[in-house]
C-alpha cells in the first residue's frame, strides 16, 4: 500500500543523460560577456539566431576554453565556415 503517493509512480520509469552529456553552469560568470553579447544579439533580431551565430560561436568557445563544457568540433556544433570569425577553436594553455 502506499500512502501520500499516487501508486507505482516509479514503476517503469527510466531516466537517460542528456544526447550530448552534462555540463557544469557558469556560476563564475566567466563568459557572461559573450553570453550577454549573444542575448542581445537576439533581442535585436526578434529572436533569429542565425544572425547571431559569430556571436554563438564565441560564447561556445569561451565554455569550451574555460572548462564548462565539453571540447568538440566546429562542424559537430553546426558552426563551420561563419564570416569573421576562425575555423578552429581557441586552445587552452594547460
Amino acid at each position: 500500500m502506499s500512502f501520500g503517493r499516487p501508486p507505482s509512480i516509479n514503476v517503469g520509469f527510466k531516466t537517460s543523460p542528456p544526447d550530448r552529456g552534462s555540463f557544469p553552469l557558469d556560476h563564475d560568470g566567466e563568459c557572461k560577456e559573450q553570453m550577454m553579447q549573444y542575448m542581445a544579439c537576439l533581442r535585436k533580431n526578434s529572436s533569429e539566431s542565425t544572425t547571431c551565430r559569430v556571436m554563438s560561436k564565441q560564447y561556445l568557445d569561451c565554455r569550451m576554453t574555460k572548462g564548462l563544457m565539453e571540447r568538440d568540433e566546429w562542424r559537430n556544433l553546426g558552426l563551420v565556415n561563419l564570416e569573421g570569425d576562425s575555423a578552429e577553436p581557441t586552445r587552452t594553455s594547460s
